[in-house]
């Protein structure tokens, strides 16, 4: 029972176990969140500063409390971020033990604000206003870091939630101005240089040194750094059937896409190539936003986001987007994009039939931007070690690093991961100890779609070996990937709808090396009970 007044909550301390947590859910809608560990008690902010969970209602697993939806996590003991997608730690707030009960002061905030007094004669220069480049200099700032910060992007916006443009954005359900990262004034309150605009024509590694293009026809301009950042981030790939060019053929990744998509679509006859996450998400956004003639998707194979989901899952969100009035063609790629006088007309497909259109949207996947490095690459993207280090003081990060996790070495094109990348490449450059490198960390993503969102953690080369546990056709199931048929063969992934915290401890164990076998699910294992006990 807790009682308030004023800002003063009330709290018996039988209502919290010792190693748990437990949410108080106010009047004005706020969230207290009470941490226990014996005698130590903790109070925060019990939303998420991501988008606003109950963190009350995730999970805590030793010294970390997972957000339920997007697996933010934080330290129990004093709130700091552990883990992305939120982008900064919670706010703790004063409490008083008054014998059988804790008094929390909401009024009365504990100040942690570091001094920013670091490596202050110094300079980081950070090339791509993506996740991870502002992750990067986010972090830095937050990690005390002194020196001067120039963020150089290509775009013509301040970093934004480029996630969201698919999920919500197109959806008509949240306003360009929410998804500017850290708020509108982000780069003044943290004395960020952010040149926009700016192209970077040449990477010099071994001098800590970059190029920039000056496209009114001056010279060139030469910048170096102490520490030298490298976040391209990665572009659209285009198909290399006949009528890309056609007017009427998108793209969407940036907000720029995003806002000609939107525009160009209402009463449209819309063909989506592409049954990956970002062409689901455009059919779904564009269905929610209900200005279209009609949305018919088109993909080679027989599934959705087959390379993520068995063939179950799929058909239940084959299911969801024809509920919601989306038409799919499986089993044929595209020949051609038909035109009449240069603008979109029709689709002729591979295996002869044809599709009328106005408009079509190419959701084929993504290439790294590499170009800036090219003498150091792999072939599949830039070989780092687990801090995201390519030589001495420079870094390459987000969806063109090929870096070590726990899973092996992966270049991943995830928001998750890229934010992970900024916050170990901040600790790097500042030389913490006590933030976990990339090797301790795993990948993890979500899809929202009709205001559902599935979630994923690990990474599968496959979903033939799986085992599913729950009903996909009504959204509830969690499904456990494992790379053969083995008994002793440990999960390398899992999926889920509406069930979170088995996905978080899922999570946990796999972050830990002690992901379920094969006879372990099939026997029953209680992964929540594990996680709990492996983190004691």
């Amino acid at each position: 029972m807790t009682q308030i007044t004023g800002n003063k909550i009330t709290i018996n301390k039988a209502d919290i176990p010792s190693g748990g947590m437990k949410s108080f859910k106010q009047a004005d809608d706020s969230i207290i969140l009470i941490t226990r560990d014996e005698d130590q008690f903790q109070a925060f902010d019990g939303k998420c500063p991501h988008a606003g969970a109950d963190l009350g209602e995730g999970l805590r697993c030793g010294n970390r409390v997972v957000c339920p939806w997007h697996h933010g996590t934080f330290d129990s003991r004093d709130g700091t971020l552990l883990e992305p997608v939120a982008m900064k730690g919670l706010t703790q707030y004063q409490l008083t033990d008054n014998g059988d009960s804790l008094i929390v002061d909401t009024s009365a905030k504990i100040d942690k604000t570091l001094d920013n007094d670091k490596l202050s004669d110094t300079h980081t220069v950070i090339v791509g206003g993506g996740g991870a480049g502002f992750m990067t200099a986010q972090q830095l700032r937050n990690m005390g870091y002194g020196g001067k910060i120039t963020l150089i992007s290509k775009d013509n916006k301040a970093p934004y939630n480029r996630p969201l443009l698919s999920k919500m954005f197109l959806a008509g359900k949240m306003d360009e101005s929410k998804l500017i990262l850290g708020g509108s004034s982000w780069a003044d309150r943290h004395d960020i240089d952010l040149r926009l605009n700016q192209t970077v024509s040449e990477v010099l590694p071994n001098e800590r040194t970059i190029i920039i293009s000056n496209d009114a026809g001056n010279a060139d301009s030469k910048l170096s750094a102490d520490f030298l950042v490298v976040a391209t981030g990665s572009e659209p790939k285009v198909p290399p059937f006949k009528g890309t060019d056609a007017k009427g053929v998108y793209t969407l990744r940036s907000m720029d896409d995003a806002k000609a998509i939107k525009e160009a679509s209402a009463g449209k006859q819309v063909v989506i190539v592409g049954t990956g996450f970002i062409g689901m998400e455009t059919a779904s956004a564009l269905a929610q936003a209900g200005e279209t003639a009609a949305i018919t998707v088109v993909g080679l194979s027989q599934r959705v986001m087959g390379n993520i989901v068995s063939e179950a899952v799929s058909n239940a969100l084959i299911n969801l987007h024809e509920e919601n009035g989306v038409s799919f063609v499986f089993g044929a790629g595209v020949n051609e994009i038909n035109s009449d006088d240069g603008k979109v007309s029709g689709v002729t497909l591979s295996d002869g039939r044809s599709l009328d259109a106005d408009m079509v949207i190419l959701g084929t996947g993504v290439a790294p931007r590499t170009e800036l490095l090219s003498e150091v690459n792999d072939p599949d993207g830039v070989q780092v070690d687990e801090h995201l280090q390519l030589r001495d003081g420079v870094y390459a990060l987000g969806d063109i690093a090929k870096a070590t996790n726990q899973m092996g070495r992966q270049r991943i094109e995830h928001w998750r991961v890229a934010l992970q990348h900024g916050l170990v490449t901040a600790a790097a450059i500042l030389g913490k100890d006590d933030v976990n490198s990339l090797e301790e960390r795993i990948p993890f993503f979500w899809t929202a779609q009709y205001g559902k969102s599935l979630r994923y953690s690990g990474h599968a080369a496959t979903t033939d070996h799986s085992i599913l546990f729950g009903r996909p056709n009504e959204l509830d199931y969690i499904e456990y990937y494992f790379d053969d048929e083995g008994e002793n063969t440990r999960a390398s992934a899992a999926s889920s709808l509406g069930r979170d915290k088995e996905l978080i401890a899922f999570a946990e164990l796999l972050r830990r090396g002690h992901a379920p076998t094969r006879a372990q699910i099939n026997n029953g294992f209680d992964i929540i009970d594990q996680a709990h006990a492996l983190s004691r």
